[in-house]
């Protein structure tokens, strides 16, 4: 079988390089080129040579991955794009998917995924984050604020967000939870790369923005009282 050739557009070379060597590394997978900007990403889009994915960023210095994607989708339909993005919120999904991304991955993700995400865009196939993909779901069932918030988190991380949210640092965490500190520590990190979050204060808003969490913490120690 022909090698899926890939090319990258991400404006971070650290991230950018890091992915071209995971990629290279993959059976059957060759970067054949690499953009760092919206420019350079057009010059090297609009070149005749094979492609098979585009990996694409969002946040682009000179430009938009959403306008890139819709114009790749109308200059190449043969070449799917497959986003690659720190956001995670419904708009920025929905918007990909409009201009006509066939994949939509946070940055946060694993080896494994990316590997699967790739080969499953470039076999045709539609493919989005767990996260992602949960919400979509959520939100055909009836929408997602009647869903379990931060589907994409597993229970405990979940819990350990709601203390979080409440207000309680990692040692009060590790004390409530019968946890290690440096344990806890590592569910936050967690907890803040899968949503894709700067720091606690930003998973405190979110965190009550999905109703995990009331303003007065009631919430979160219900839910560790379970």
């Amino acid at each position: 079988m022909s090698p899926i050739r890939v090319a990258l557009v991400d404006d971070h070379p650290v991230f950018r390089i890091g992915m071209a060597a995971l990629l290279d590394s993959l059976e059957g997978v060759n970067v054949v080129a690499q953009a760092a900007s919206a420019a350079e990403a057009r010059a090297v889009l609009g070149a005749p040579e094979g492609l098979d994915v585009v990996v694409m960023d969002l946040d682009l210095g000179d430009g938009s991955g959403v306008e890139l994607t819709r114009d790749l989708a109308r200059d190449r339909p043969d070449v799917p794009v497959l986003v690659m993005s720190m956001h995670e919120d419904d708009d920025s999904v929905a918007a990909c998917l409009r201009a006509g991304a066939r994949g939509y991955l946070v940055k946060s993700a694993s080896p494994h995924e990316v590997e699967r995400a790739v080969r499953a865009v470039a076999n045709g196939e539609l493919i989005l984050a767990p996260g992602v993909a949960a919400r979509a779901v959520a939100n055909v069932l009836g929408g997602s604020r009647t869903a379990v918030p931060f589907p994409q988190l597993t229970d405990r991380e979940r819990e350990v967000l709601a203390l979080v949210a409440a207000g309680l640092d990692n040692t009060a965490i590790s004390r409530r939870l019968s946890l290690s500190t440096k344990t806890v520590r590592n569910y936050v990190a967690g907890v803040l790369a899968k949503l894709s979050l700067r720091d606690r204060a930003a998973a405190i808003v979110r965190a009550r923005e999905e109703g995990l969490v009331d303003d007065d913490g009631s919430s979160a120690r219900a839910a560790a009282s379970r």
